[in-house]
């Protein structure tokens, strides 16, 4: 599958308001940050969490405490003649989770097939007293009934492009690309 540029949708500063944005959310809803934990989904949502950590630390003056969520054993596309293996990260959980307010991050919100998958993995270490969503970009098309408790960008697409958080100079830029072949 051959992707082609189609536009660029959001560059580095958009990124960057909508995640200080994102940041300033989770801490309102959840009364500070003192039980936050933010979990990014390999590989995408590493980096969007780090720096959702790195904000809240700026604002809240406390230390989110940041992990890594490896979900490829509980996708449901795994037998799929379409699926592709990709190496993620391992599985990081910087602390107990047990009544904690858990904050899954990911890059992109699309079917809603990796945020159950996520859901699954993040069973396997406790009991999170509360599981939310964060996503830079919601581009719709969900199969599961699954929606993000904070978004950057909700963006329509078609079944036929793909939404890239790719690096750039000035730190990650969200483009659109088409499908071809």
């Amino acid at each position: 599958m051959e992707k082609k540029f189609k536009s660029e949708i959001m560059n580095a500063q958009e990124v960057v308001r909508a995640l200080k944005r994102i940041a300033h959310q989770i801490a309102e809803k959840n009364d500070g940050v003192e039980n936050v934990i933010l979990m990014g989904i390999a590989n995408g949502g590493v980096p969007i969490s780090n720096s959702l950590g790195a904000f809240l630390n700026a604002f809240e003056g406390r230390e989110v405490p940041c992990g890594v969520l490896d979900i490829s054993a509980h996708r449901d596309d795994r037998n799929r003649h379409n699926f592709v293996e990709k190496e993620t990260i391992a599985t990081s959980v910087p602390c107990d989770i047990d009544g904690k307010d858990v904050v899954l991050v990911d890059d992109v919100l699309y079917t809603g097939r990796t945020a159950r998958a996520a859901f699954d993995a993040l069973s396997e270490y406790g009991r999170a007293g509360t599981i939310q969503l964060a996503v830079l970009v919601d581009r719709g098309h969900r199969e599961l009934p699954i929606r993000a408790d904070y978004v950057g960008k909700n963006v329509p697409t078609s079944h036929n492009e793909i939404v890239g958080v790719d690096p750039c100079e000035e730190g990650f830029c969200v483009n659109i690309y088409d499908v071809i072949g």
